[in-house]
């Protein structure tokens, strides 16, 4: 396992593209620190956003894996171009030659998936925890370890995106085609969900029962918006509309298993096509 790691990210680190974005990523991810010092002054009032409960254990973790998962689009193109790569420099069929059969690249490359979505899980653990402890009115350790199933579903989030992406990069080959198909296929299930909500089923529960069995509704109903749980906003609500908002934030146990069923399926999709295809 290690000796397939190393050569993996051997290939990454060697291109200046994969190794640049890489980097970018974790730099800009450490920008989620920057939210505490920014503040608004309108006329003799300031807002400082810090100050509005972003930072107070346990909803940190709620709201840094969210604002984080945005910005796996960084990591989904070295994904991509990792595997669009082989195709393009003929470091697949190099490898097969080499020895390596055609499940252990496509472990290879899973396992590279898995680093990065760990790698990013740790960088935001570590970084929502030092936020928490500098900003949050909430230190006890019940309270600051509560609500931690967030961390996990930003785990699962990445590996079952990162997963899909690697799919695109095998099933289309070049980075920039596998890129749009991903954008594509957000619009698809876009229209998918609008057609069965406002056509098909006029209840718009039944369609949301059924779109959270599509690959990346699934993986967004993984970690819902954050911002309206915030008390400000609550209290907004309550002035404008007479009641708080009930909406459910969990993290679902059922959730899970619908994006863990997809990572499977991603991966096995990936082998048989690699198995498949004359290379």
């Amino acid at each position: 396992m290690t000796r397939l790691l190393q050569i993996e990210f051997q290939k990454i680190w060697k291109n200046k593209a994969s190794r640049v974005l890489t980097i970018a990523y974790f730099v800009i991810l450490s920008f989620i620190a920057l939210i505490a010092s920014i503040k608004f002054n309108i006329g003799n009032f300031e807002l400082r956003i810090a100050e509005q409960g972003i930072f107070n254990f346990p909803y940190i973790w709620h709201f840094n894996t969210y604002i984080a998962a945005i910005l796996k689009f960084f990591l989904a193109i070295v994904i991509v171009s990792m595997m669009a790569n082989e195709y393009t420099y003929g470091t697949l069929k190099q490898n097969l030659i080499d020895g390596f059969s055609k499940k252990e690249f496509i472990r290879s490359k899973f396992l590279t998936v898995l680093v990065f979505a760990l790698a990013s899980t740790v960088f935001v653990f570590i970084m929502s925890l030092l936020l928490g402890l500098s900003f949050s009115s909430y230190n006890e350790v019940g309270i600051v370890f509560s609500d931690l199933e967030y961390i996990l579903a930003y785990f699962l989030k990445l590996t079952a995106f990162f997963s899909f992406c690697l799919f695109l990069g095998i099933l289309v080959k070049r980075s920039a085609f596998a890129i749009g198909f991903l954008f594509v296929w957000n619009i698809i299930e876009g229209i998918i969900i609008g057609v069965m909500k406002w056509r098909i089923f006029k209840n718009s529960d039944t369609a949301d029962t059924i779109a959270q069995f599509l690959p990346l509704e699934s993986m967004s109903n993984l970690i819902k918006e954050p911002f309206t749980r915030l008390s400000v906003i609550k209290n907004i609500e309550e002035t404008i509309g007479g009641q708080a908002n009930s909406k459910d934030y969990g993290v679902h146990w059922y959730s899970m298993l619908i994006v863990v069923c997809w990572i499977v399926i991603f991966v096995l999709m990936s082998y048989k096509i690699l198995q498949k295809r004359d290379l």
